[in-house]
């Protein structure tokens, strides 16, 4: 999820570069949409793995 993040956001930079306004545009709000989905993601991941640890039995 993260490599398609960076590879909007790289198209957007050259998009930019060359001056193509709605293909900067649409890129970067593609990029930023995955950037937050993987935000998201990586946070519940990381809840997720704090509860399993305080959930387990130790000997």
């Amino acid at each position: 999820m993260l490599n398609y993040a960076i590879v909007f956001f790289v198209i957007a930079l050259i998009a930019a570069v060359f001056g193509f306004g709605g293909i900067a545009a649409s890129a970067a709000g593609i990029a930023q949409i995955l950037f937050y989905i993987f935000l998201v993601m990586a946070v519940l991941t990381f809840v997720v793995s704090l509860f399993r640890k305080s959930t387990e039995r130790r000997p």
